[in-house]
């Protein structure tokens, strides 16, 4: 019997939560390394949020997860960049 390694039902919307500094360019860093696995981001699927002093800024982005793998793939590219300091 094969136990199931994720409680999560595929395919389900799945946000993805990066933090880093707030650069111009961040938000769009983020998407383009969770969109390499999960080319079909959709309008209104990203959002941030600047921390009170403006130094931060948290992305979300939501996408349709297909699997653990994908995810895994995801969260380990991010974990990688090295502007990235946490990935949630």
């Amino acid at each position: 019997m094969e136990v199931d390694e994720t409680l999560f039902r595929f395919p389900c919307d799945f946000p993805v939560k990066v933090m880093g500094l707030a650069t111009p360019d961040f938000d769009s860093l983020v998407v383009s390394l969770v969109r390499r696995h999960s080319p079909d981001i959709g309008e209104g699927a990203v959002h941030t949020r600047l921390s009170n002093g403006g130094r931060y800024m948290a992305v979300t982005v939501t996408i349709q997860a297909q699997s653990k793998a994908q995810l895994d793939n995801i969260y380990r590219e991010l974990t990688a960049e090295s502007r990235v300091l946490v990935a949630l």
